[in-house]
């Protein structure tokens, strides 16, 4: 009998993954490609929607074809999930962009956002939607376009064009433009959404401009979302599940309730509370965000985003020359004994949460005569643990709810040195998913317990392989004073950056 299975498509910032997952958690079929990154000016970031749409198409079909298990496969739903924030806008009869896709990385919006705030609407922002105004979210982006364009706000008004995250552009081409719509996860990153009322506000888009008609109606995570049309796939397939990249992986880890946590460690990291069914509005520089509860339905978390995690690793193998590889790092930092006062500081585009200083920059201190390659690539490692630790300590004291474990996916996830330090660092134990993949599975998840392809929540996460523990095994005092020594540290920059100039003859 062929095995019931859920395509999952993972549509992420550099390229498209989509798996072909079994009822048994096996992955069945993979395929990944990249797409071109455009870089207009300095500071703005676009993608080929078309292109992107394209890309993700083409994957889909490679996992269902990569191997006999996947052709034999007998799919019952495709789940969605995807780069958050970033823009598509397009003509709803032709489905042709009006513009190229604006990336949540783009920093164009910079002015707008200043404008919002000068005019004192920022603690409305902060209110409705659990967001920060900054250019990282979308709804400046849409403002942008139509003051650039202003042809299309009429037509926008009509309700001939359609804007939306990249989840809602994909199924409207899935669909063939029958479905306009996104789930409550994407929806709370655009500065648009209302997280208490669970709907657009239109007091937040009449302050940025943008006509209601052009969005997309509102759906729980785990819902109908279209038929995706065999045109595309080979055979009509429902849409049961979307959600943004890093809540369908605090999904496909299980943390569905209360003080469960997951960080997802790749080029920067991203950090994820759940904190049940109540929002709650952070004092300690953190996002408040829609996720979902083990039915998928709206719940929220705190969200801390750290901007350069495994960057830092990539800068000393590209930029300096100091690994061969990045795999590397882990032996390196096993051969020392301790990191003997060197800690760095990879602030370069600025400091995330909880710090939020733009202007930061990357510091390395405590160097001596005696300092080599391996303790700057231990330091970058643990700089990598450090800047989780303060996150979670944010979160801790916002939520009053107490951290009993990490659980974390991600590129350097896979550094076993990492997560025994991370683990030593925070004193809870580390869990870490034999397939860190957690992303697509969380987006599999949901559309599969939808389809019936698992008959529970539960039933869904037995369904994955036994994860690797790592618990902690430092000392009280000695997570102390390393912490000191990287608060230190930390302060060290944040003055550097801060610091005013006496000028001459003063």
């Amino acid at each position: 009998m062929s095995t019931p299975a859920v395509l999952a498509i993972d549509q992420g910032t550099t390229g498209s993954t989509a798996l072909v997952v079994a009822h048994d958690g096996r992955i069945l079929g993979r395929a990944y490609s990249e797409f071109q990154q455009h870089y207009p000016r300095p500071g703005w970031v676009e993608h080929d929607a078309v292109e992107l749409w394209e890309v993700t198409a083409r994957v889909a079909r490679e996992a269902m074809a990569s191997t006999p298990e996947a052709r034999a496969a007998r799919l019952a739903s495709l789940g969605i999930t995807n780069q958050r924030e970033t823009l598509v806008v397009w003509d709803r009869e032709t489905l042709e962009p009006v513009h190229r896709a604006i990336v949540w990385q783009d920093r164009r919006t910079t002015g707008i956002c200043r404008e919002l705030k000068d005019a004192g609407h920022e603690g409305q922002f902060r209110e409705r939607t659990g967001l920060v105004l900054d250019p990282y979210f979308t709804g400046t982006k849409l403002t942008w376009l139509l003051r650039q364009a202003p042809e299309l706000r009429a037509r926008a008004e009509e309700g001939a064009l359609a804007a939306g995250t990249v989840d809602a552009w994909l199924v409207a081409r899935l669909t063939r433009g029958r479905n306009h719509v996104t789930d409550a996860t994407n929806a709370s990153r655009t500065l648009l959404y209302d997280i208490h009322r669970g709907d657009w506000s239109d007091d937040l888009l009449g302050h940025l401009e943008v006509p209601r008609a052009l969005l997309p109606d509102v759906k729980p995570s785990r819902g109908e979302f279209g038929i995706a049309s065999g045109e595309f796939l080979g055979s009509d397939l429902p849409i049961l599940g979307v959600a943004g990249d890093q809540q369908a992986a605090l999904y496909g880890q299980g943390c569905w309730g209360p003080g469960l946590a997951k960080n997802t460690y790749g080029t920067g990291a991203f950090l994820l509370l759940h904190t049940g069914t109540e929002p709650v509005l952070s004092k300690e520089g953190l996002l408040t965000t829609v996720a979902c509860d083990e039915q998928g339905r709206p719940s929220y978390a705190l969200e801390g985003a750290v901007f350069i995690a495994g960057a830092a690793i990539q800068w000393l193998r590209d930029e300096l020359g100091l690994l061969a590889s990045s795999a590397d790092s882990e032996a390196m930092a096993a051969g020392l004994p301790e990191n003997e006062g060197v800690y760095f500081v990879p602030a370069f585009v600025g400091m995330g949460a909880p710090h939020w200083e733009p202007e930061a920059r990357g510091m390395v201190v405590g160097l001596t005569r005696g300092t080599g390659r391996a303790h700057l690539a231990r330091a970058a490692l643990e700089a990598m643990a450090y800047q989780t630790a303060d996150v979670l300590e944010a979160m801790e004291r916002d939520s009053g709810i107490g951290l009993t474990e990490l659980r974390v996916d991600g590129g350097a996830a896979a550094n076993d040195w990492l997560m025994r330090f991370q683990a030593g660092l925070l004193g809870v134990p580390v869990r870490r998913p034999a397939v860190v993949e957690t992303t697509a599975f969380g987006a599999a998840g949901l559309a599969g317990l939808g389809a019936g392809v698992w008959a529970s929540p539960d039933d869904f996460l037995q369904a994955r392989e036994h994860p690797t523990i790592f618990e902690p095994e430092m000392s009280g005092d000695t997570r102390e004073a390393l912490h000191v020594g990287w608060r230190r540290a930390v302060s060290t920059a944040l003055h550097w950056t801060r610091w005013q100039a006496t000028p001459p003859g003063d």
